[in-house]
């Protein structure tokens, strides 16, 4: 394997360049950093490592956000929801506008692009790449996300050309379709002609498995390293897993070309309920980019019999490390343990795969680099970035493993004035700020819990990122998820780094998507917060006079189209007896729920005691639902359609 003190000359520029845009480079110990003169975010969470740390902000201060004059400036109306981080750049241009400007840019999932004045909120300028795919035409109509599906994942600038690299999901002849394009950030259009997305690998019998868009969606972040643009791939709501499986895909940043290999994550021809998945998701968190170009992501569940990992033909609920040309997993770990193994995760669907992995910075006196990941089971695990296998065991081995809480989320990271780092995370909706502690088995020293919890009525985990003016002044920003779907309305909360205390909480935004997590990603420059969220970015900064109000918009009605006769019911799960689930109705009634064609159709999601459902199909007889599909609903009954 690499070191990734021995990285090639070229890729080293490449991405130390990068590197300076808003963050350290990983290479150098970052208290040594030189920070940037002009701040621009141009990939999620900042950087290629993900460490989520704006560390050039000097207006934002924990005084200045609790003196009362940190508010919503604007309301900036858009076209649909908002799944993409923001992005940021300084003194752009933009074609038909006067002078330069600094500009967000925002991207729909009706497939549109906003260039938007950060300071005013004027929408400088939009284009739209195409008819988005309605969610009725996904597998089994999932829910988990908005009523169309565009431009899910998060773009990504590259500095070198200037241009913009991002993935359209579109619906040319009622035909699901995925286009890579690379956009002038002036114009908003088109450089080269966008390509198709296509692939195929080799499955474990000989036969070969190709590219499904019908069936596979595209949530992670890009990530540009080297001369490659980077896109993760896994399923829609784990519905037709007989059909989709996980990929990352490479494409090259000049014409676009996939690379010649790919990574298809689960190869086996066959497999006990033929249920395949091992997706590529993590909550819309980006695959992270070591020095020397290695890619890193992590995977979620498979068949559920909990029996079919087998690197490299399977590498279901594992931080996978891979080659640059995706042609060789040069690195893996997967958690073990008593309930936490990747057998006892699929059993019960607990990705570990909900959260993204972050890359730490060299850190002081540490002579391996040090990765961090945390999934659904609320382990969060520090591992050695640099030999994830760590010196030959099976799966690897951690260097330490806390309690980080359940996460659909990813972990942020920042200095203390100390010079020395930390990570952030924000698993069951509770900040936590672990204190880097080196030596030969490094660990992970809890040093501050924040003093109130975040506000969440959907699945546990919020996303984070920090802003400091080096190393001083550091504020931890999130977004809360809403606590019921009408009008659906969340918080951008603030929190002091030092003492973890509440500096501020203001609404930033709906979400009417009880069945979607509120994965908001929030960015933080030059003075701004930005926030997007259905049909709204909404503009935080110091100001004078009230809030601006929020943009009203209506909750469209999101509930799968029922065939006649068939009926939709949500509980919670009381027992498990096979495919026969004993469900408490939200009246207190009981209901008995047979969800073997549910199964059969690849539409069950794994039950569990005491988490709540949604099933659909008709009543066999009173008080007995013949289930056509048996999902994960939220625990919160508050986000729950009513029952018909």
């Amino acid at each position: 394997m690499l070191s990734w003190k021995n990285a090639s000359r070229r890729r080293a520029a490449l991405l130390a360049a990068a590197a300076l845009i808003v963050v350290p480079a990983a290479a150098a110990a970052p208290q040594h950093a030189p920070v940037p003169s002009t701040e621009r975010v141009v990939t999620y969470h900042y950087d290629d490592l993900r460490t989520g740390w704006n560390f050039n902000e000097r207006v934002l201060t924990p005084k200045t956000v609790r003196s009362g004059g940190f508010k919503r400036l604007k309301s900036v109306p858009l076209d649909d929801l908002v799944h993409a981080q923001p992005l940021y750049l300084t003194n752009a241009r933009v074609r038909g506008v006067q002078g330069t400007h600094d500009v967000v840019y925002v991207a729909t999932e009706s497939n549109t692009l906003y260039a938007i004045d950060a300071k005013s909120g004027a929408i400088l300028r939009q284009h739209n790449f195409g008819p988005p795919v309605p969610y009725t035409a996904l597998p089994n109509q999932c829910t988990n996300n908005g009523p169309n599906l565009g431009i899910t994942s998060t773009p990504a600038f590259l500095q070198f050309n200037g241009k913009m690299y991002l993935i359209t999901y579109t619906y040319p002849n009622f035909e699901p379709t995925y286009q890579i394009h690379r956009v002038d950030p002036a114009t908003l259009e088109d450089t080269v002609e966008p390509v198709t997305i296509t692939a195929s690998a080799r499955l474990s019998d000989g036969s070969t498995y190709r590219f499904d868009p019908t069936v596979t969606r595209q949530r992670p972040a890009l990530l540009i390293s080297g001369d490659t643009v980077y896109a993760g791939f896994g399923s829609f709501c784990d519905s037709a897993a007989d059909r989709s499986r996980g990929w990352m895909l490479g494409f090259s940043i000049d014409d676009l070309k996939p690379l010649p290999g790919n990574e298809l994550t689960n190869a086996r021809a066959t497999s006990p309920n033929n249920f395949f998945l091992t997706s590529v998701w993590m909550s819309g968190a980006g695959p992270a980019a070591s020095l020397d170009g290695h890619v890193f992501f992590v995977t979620g569940n498979s068949d559920y019999s909990g029996g079919t990992f087998n690197r490299p033909i399977n590498i279901n609920e594992s931080v996978v490390q891979l080659s640059d040309d995706l042609l060789d997993v040069t690195g893996l770990f997967r958690p073990t343990g008593p309930g936490l193994n990747a057998s006892a995760l699929d059993k019960v669907d607990e990705d570990f795969g909900s959260g993204g992995v972050l890359l730490l910075p060299a850190q002081k006196g540490q002579p391996s680099n040090l990765a961090v990941a945390l999934g659904k089971a609320g382990k969060m695990y520090l591992l050695n970035a640099d030999d994830l296998d760590n010196h030959g065991h099976d799966g690897g081995k951690a260097y330490d493993v806390v309690n980080g809480g359940a996460c659909w989320c990813a972990e942020s990271y920042f200095e203390g004035q100390d010079g020395i780092g930390r990570v952030v995370s924000s698993g069951d909706n509770v900040i936590r700020i672990w204190k880097v502690k080196g030596g030969p088995v490094p660990k992970l020293q809890k040093e501050v819990e924040s003093t109130a919890e975040i506000q969440n009525g959907q699945d546990p985990g919020v996303f984070t990122v920090v802003s400091s003016d080096n190393h001083k002044g550091t504020v931890i920003w999130a977004t809360g998820k809403p606590v019921d779907f009408d009008p659906g309305t969340f918080q951008l909360y603030a929190f002091d780094a030092v003492t973890g205390h509440v500096l501020f909480k203001g609404d930033a935004g709906t979400w009417p998507f009880p069945e979607n997590n509120a994965t908001v990603m929030p960015v933080t420059a030059n003075g701004r917060v930005f926030v997007a969220s259905y049909k709204q970015l909404a503009i935080f900064g110091l100001g004078k006079g009230g809030a601006a109000a929020l943009q009203k918009v209506a909750a469209p009605d999101m509930r799968v189209k029922l065939a006649p006769g068939e009926h939709e019911i949500y509980g919670t799960v009381r027992a498990i007896e096979g495919n026969k689930l004993t469900v408490q109705k939200r009246d207190g009634s009981v209901v008995v729920v047979d969800a073997w064609r549910a199964e059969a159709q690849h539409a069950k999601a794994q039950p569990q005691t005491g988490k709540a459902l949604v099933a659909r199909g008709t009543y066999a007889s009173v008080g007995v639902l013949d289930a056509s599909a048996a999902l994960h609903a939220k625990n919160n009954p508050a986000m729950w359609y009513p029952d018909r």
